[in-house]
């Protein structure tokens, strides 16, 4: 049921082909208002009225189908992409993993490679930054409900009926592969292995097989893959040009198995309490330590060709349990089109003042096999940036807020230098 459109203007002209991106469809009944990297867009309260009239008469749809088509594929930078890899971490802040010691690959790629320095998560929890990074919205989710039912909420499931990135990929025949350390079998569709309570595996850090066009598709679910998968592939006669890449919980900085899961050595791995903590150190070398894994195979392989780009990156800042009233979070700081809340948010807390609900700092290095070194980029930037980039490198069209080009800027100075 679509229960109320948001409508929301810049204080200047609507950009040429966003008008589909302005207009949404709102799930919760709620008017929500995105912020940018110097101010938030105002919602005209006004307008919402006669937008929904007119717009329904016109027939734009609430959806992003058609935003691709709107406005131009490979329209931007003009830089091509050979290869992307993806690698996404938890629940860190960039100084709390960068110049860690107990992260010294990471490290030393930060001050090899590009780093933006002033990059964020686009809101909390988990799995709306892994679809924001694949769809250019979030779709005001702001939990981590998986596709099926749960009792632990009141929010349903997350059944995600938007144009995505592989939707961008397949129309432009750019082969791709994801890949979920721990999840036991291609196109594993139970929300968690080896079991809900001691899930090392979880559906909320795979997007793609969340959204309805890839899980109900056997040929592309079978594309989301066992990580012990990709060697073969990278290696292989036609390797995958967009590669993303999930760690489990004890090797990607989230933590919270307390029981060891056979053939996985990175288990148990028990939730941190406050950063910086024993357990915190220890998610922290598990995670320098796959990285260092994953990053090596990458460059080792036949996919490790002309301009091709990893990205290291964090979903969101910090859990912090002595935060109620920001849903346990250590930031809720953001930019570039992060999601701006009401009071009271019932996916947030009953005591959520209203504002901007971001998702903190996060970490964001840029390996570029051709492109500078030693380079920091300190433009606002997020999860849509990183989307961005890899949109107009492969030349396809950008969905969602990759298009707002007032409020979004590419990561393109940490590929070619500018």
């Amino acid at each position: 049921m679509l229960l109320g459109y948001r409508f929301e203007l810049s204080p200047g002209a609507v950009p040429s082909g966003e008008l589909e991106r302005e207009v949404n469809v709102n799930m919760q009944g709620v008017l929500r208002r995105r912020v940018g990297p110097v101010r938030a867009w105002v919602v005209a309260a006004a307008a919402v009225s006669l937008a929904t009239g007119a717009l329904a008469a016109a027939g734009v749809q609430s959806s992003y189908a058609s935003t691709a088509a709107a406005s131009g594929g490979g329209q931007g930078h003009g830089t091509r992409l050979d290869h992307v890899f993806i690698i996404m971490l938890e629940n860190h802040a960039a100084d709390h993993v960068i110049g860690d010691p107990a992260a010294p690959f990471i490290t030393s790629l930060a001050n090899k490679y590009g780093q933006a320095t002033d990059y964020f998560g686009v809101t909390h929890t988990s799995e709306p930054n892994y679809i924001a990074a694949t769809s250019g919205n979030n779709w005001w989710v702001n939990n981590d409900n998986g596709w099926y039912p749960t009792t632990s909420n009141n929010f349903g499931p997350n059944q995600y009926a938007h144009t995505n990135i592989v939707d961008e990929l397949e129309a432009a025949h750019i082969p791709w592969d994801a890949y979920m350390q721990a999840m036991p079998s291609a196109g594993y569709l139970p929300d968690f292995w080896p079991s809900s309570s001691n899930a090392l595996y979880g559906s909320k850090h795979n997007p793609f097989i969340l959204y309805n066009d890839v899980r109900l598709n056997p040929g592309r679910a079978a594309h989301i893959k066992p990580y012990t998968s990709m060697t073969a592939d990278l290696n292989g006669p036609n390797p995958p040009r967009y590669v993303w890449i999930s760690p489990d919980e004890c090797s990607n900085m989230h933590g919270g198995i307390y029981t060891a899961v056979p053939g996985f050595p990175d288990t148990p791995c028990p939730y941190n309490d406050v950063p910086g903590d024993a357990n915190d150190q220890a998610l922290k070398a598990k995670a320098d330590a796959f990285v260092k894994g994953a990053v090596q195979t990458i460059m080792s392989s036949r996919a490790w060709t002309g301009n091709s780009a990893i990205f290291v990156v964090a979903d969101e800042t910090d859990f912090d349990g002595s935060n109620p009233t920001d849903n346990d979070y250590a930031s809720v700081a953001g930019c570039c089109d992060s999601p701006v809340l009401p009071a009271g948010d019932p996916q947030i807390s009953a005591s959520w003042p209203g504002g901007v609900y971001g998702g903190g700092s996060a970490p964001m290095i840029v390996i570029s096999r051709l492109g500078p070194r030693h380079a920091t980029d300190a433009t606002p930037s997020n999860h849509y940036s990183m989307l961005l980039t890899i949109e107009e490198g492969f030349g396809l069209g950008k969905l969602g807020y990759t298009s707002d080009s007032a409020q979004v800027h590419s990561l393109w100075p940490l590929i070619t230098g500018h």
